[in-house]
């Protein structure tokens, strides 16, 4: 990879005046600039962005925090986050917190430390003190908040959509798994599924799971079966859980979807390889992220914001797990 100095020697100048001429301070002659930015284009030369931030009290640089990439859902997010940032010249600085209250904090002062200047949160613990003295912009991604903008899809209607689904499918014992309490996109599915559960008064158990992350799924399966063996229908929290469920059913020996229909949410890429392959609630996760981008760069921009709080619809995408139904909504 080419350096500096590299670029420095080729166009026959002074590593001080190629730094003048890429970061614009100070005069530098026009020939010797068009030297330097050919010098610049043969090496193929990155500029150093921690570097350049030093040097002009402001980057190009953004952060992003994820709760769990294992989970490919939040890897989706990421890449419309970083699409857009890249189309408008920012780069991305990504933290795995793996849902770890210390992680997230190392991060934070990571992000601190490197200048950047706009941060990203799809956090579990975005409540943090470390949040409200931020001096630069934070927007929020599959989380709401009052105190600072954010992006997040429709889970009410993703939640009453899910127990429509099943009951006009014919499922009359369903067990709807509760979501993280503390976040209030599950909360919203929760109160969505139940509310529509309640109107179509079907019976139904409530079995709360502590988070969204893969090593705790396995468990929840296995406990859905033990707790609920005649359940019909599951309203998984994830796709996460919902495969661990798929799972744990052809374990103990339930058809799909002619004894067991199961729902997810999310509609991650592996949802559709699964066997049967997973009817769910699908997020538009990329969108979700380009659309938090957009609110970062406008804040960082100045802009006025016309909204802080960005709701994108949800659907059903229907596949093996559920049977036929009636009709659709």
């Amino acid at each position: 990879m080419a350096t500096i100095k590299d670029v420095a020697k080729k166009a026959g100048v002074s590593v001080a005046t190629v730094s003048r001429a890429i970061n614009d301070k100070g005069y530098v002659h026009e020939d010797t600039r068009k030297l330097i930015d050919e010098a610049i284009r043969e090496l193929n030369y990155k500029p150093n962005e921690v570097a350049r931030s030093l040097f002009n009290k402001k980057s190009r640089l953004i952060g992003l925090i994820l709760p769990d990439i294992r989970n490919p859902f939040f890897p989706e997010l990421a890449r419309g986050v970083e699409d857009e940032m890249q189309a408008h010249g920012f780069r991305l600085i990504i933290g795995n917190a793996d849902e770890q209250l210390d992680k997230e904090i190392d991060y934070i002062e990571t992000f601190k430390l490197n200048n950047v200047i706009g941060l990203i949160s799809a956090s579990t613990n975005a409540v943090l003190s470390q949040y409200k003295s931020l001096s630069f912009p934070l927007v929020l991604l599959d989380r709401t908040s009052e105190e600072h903008p954010s992006v997040h899809a429709d889970g009410y209607a993703g939640g009453r959509l899910a127990a429509r689904e099943l009951v006009n499918r014919g499922s009359s014992r369903i067990t709807l798994l509760k979501g993280p309490v503390e976040f209030q996109t599950a909360r919203d599915r929760f109160k969505g599924a139940v509310d529509e559960l309640y109107s179509a008064n079907v019976e139904f158990d409530v079995m709360t799971t502590a988070s969204f992350a893969f090593q705790e799924a396995e468990y929840w399966a296995k406990e859905l079966f033990e707790k609920y063996p005649d359940t019909d229908g599951v309203i998984a929290s994830n796709d996460v859980v919902a495969a661990a469920i798929i799972h744990e059913a052809h374990r103990v020996g339930k058809k799909m979807p002619e004894e067991l229909q199961i729902i997810g949410f999310d509609d991650i890429p592996f949802s559709q390889f699964l066997y049967p392959a997973l009817s769910t609630i699908r997020q538009p996760a990329y969108d979700m992220g380009r659309e938090a981008a957009k609110l970062l760069i406008k804040q960082i921009n100045g802009e006025k914001l016309e909204s802080k709080r960005i709701q994108l619809p949800v659907q059903f995408i229907e596949r093996q797990t559920t049977r036929k139904g009636d009709h659709h909504d």
